[in-house]
């Protein structure tokens, strides 16, 4: 076990704590939250950097970072469609959580073909990232209505049109494999 590695365990473990305090009948329960899943995200990029930088990857944080952020991510927008409750936030966490489920299921099959760096993933993806953890940010810590909330949904639909763009790279890099030609 390396720092890395419990950078990301504490991701996990800080996605029912923000869940709590999200529900809490408290005036600034909203903003706790928002800084947790924000600590959270900070964390995503903190293990990576800190895994390459003092060569401490192992197979087991190539495993679970991206389980730990997909599950961040999932559980975060499920909680924000409850809240807001409107299509309007459904549509973007839908696709963003289904584009999470697809490349995830591309990507194991790929590994399992050996073809595993041809999804690899793309700078685009890291854009993505950055725009989604805001709009969730600040969707968490603003109720409904509010002025930041615009900005959130604003940031969650590009993050949701960026996810729909590198699916769309993902599946093109892997075509070849996924219809070879007989």
């Amino acid at each position: 076990m390396n720092l890395p590695n419990i950078l990301t365990l504490s991701r996990i473990t800080m996605i029912p704590v923000f869940v709590i305090i999200f529900y809490l009948p408290l005036q600034w329960s909203y903003f706790v939250s928002a800084a947790i899943f924000a600590l959270a995200a900070g964390t995503d990029w903190l293990d990576g950097y800190l895994a390459r930088r003092l060569d401490q990857t192992t197979p087991f944080g190539a495993f679970l970072d991206p389980v730990a952020d997909k599950l961040m991510v999932a559980v975060a927008l499920t909680v924000l469609i409850e809240a807001h409750s409107s299509f309007v936030l459904t549509i973007p966490a839908t696709v963003i959580i289904g584009r999470e489920i697809v490349i995830s299921a591309l990507r194991e099959w790929m590994a399992e073909i050996g073809s595993r760096a041809s999804v690899a993933v793309s700078y685009i993806g890291k854009i993505k990232t950055t725009a989604q953890m805001a709009s969730i940010t600040l969707l968490l810590a603003f109720p409904v209505g509010e002025t930041w909330t615009w900005l959130g949904l604003a940031l969650l639909y590009i993050a949701a049109g960026l996810t729909l763009w590198s699916m769309i790279l993902y599946l093109k890099a892997a075509w070849p494999d996924l219809f070879p030609r007989c």
